[in-house]
């Protein structure tokens, strides 16, 4: 099976995975934090993950990816930026460094890996 396929699966399920484990626990492993808009915007990128990666589109999605989750990462470490993320979708430092390890690995896949 292809790389870029496979990723945006495997990350996508995982996604998903999150999104439903964050309904039930805040922060997820007492260290990522999280509400219910940001366990929804999980589920649907994960299901995204998992529909364009069976699609062969698994490259588009890396890169839609590791570009939002960068973005949202750094900005998650910007004081007042940090503020409001975290009233929107209650990031706290934890996940915002998930998300900007997320998304640079993402976008290694996306970039580096040629099918």
């Amino acid at each position: 099976m292809a790389v870029q396929k496979t990723f945006a699966m495997v990350v996508g399920i995982v996604l998903v995975i999150l999104g439903l484990w964050g309904f039930f626990q805040n922060p997820i492993l007492n260290w990522f934090g999280v509400n219910t808009a940001q366990n929804i915007v999980h589920i649907i990128a994960g299901a995204l993950g998992i529909w364009l990666g069976t699609k062969d589109a698994g490259k588009s999605f890396n890169l839609w990816l590791g570009w939002v989750a960068l973005v949202v990462g750094v900005l998650g470490l910007i004081p007042g930026v940090r503020d409001l993320l975290a009233q929107l979708l209650g990031i706290n430092a934890g996940i915002s460094w998930l998300h900007i390890i997320l998304g640079i690995v993402a976008l290694i896949v996306a970039y580096a890996v040629k099918e």
